[in-house]
């Protein structure tokens, strides 16, 4: 998958958590959770979403790394190759 197919799959995934979000509007090197405002429990149900649908392991001692969309994106396709 590219980055693009990738980025695309984080934000539908995002949107059905978050659907109040404006993909414009996120600036991909700031911190995901705070322009989205997610909570702790969100954030896990978001990458647990991620993990279903990309059929990638997130082990949760990586979750500290995954904080800005580009990060997220680039682990995802370093995980999926």
């Amino acid at each position: 998958m590219t980055n693009g197919e990738i980025r695309n799959i984080v934000l539908a995934v995002l949107k059905g958590i978050a659907p109040e979000i404006e993909e414009g509007e996120l600036l991909p090197d700031r911190p995901l959770r705070d322009q989205v405002d997610l909570d702790s429990m969100d954030w896990l149900n978001f990458l647990v979403a991620l993990h279903e649908r990309l059929a990638v392991d997130i082990p949760e001692a990586d979750y500290r790394k995954l904080t800005t969309l580009d990060t997220l994106i680039d682990y995802l396709v370093q995980k999926h190759v």
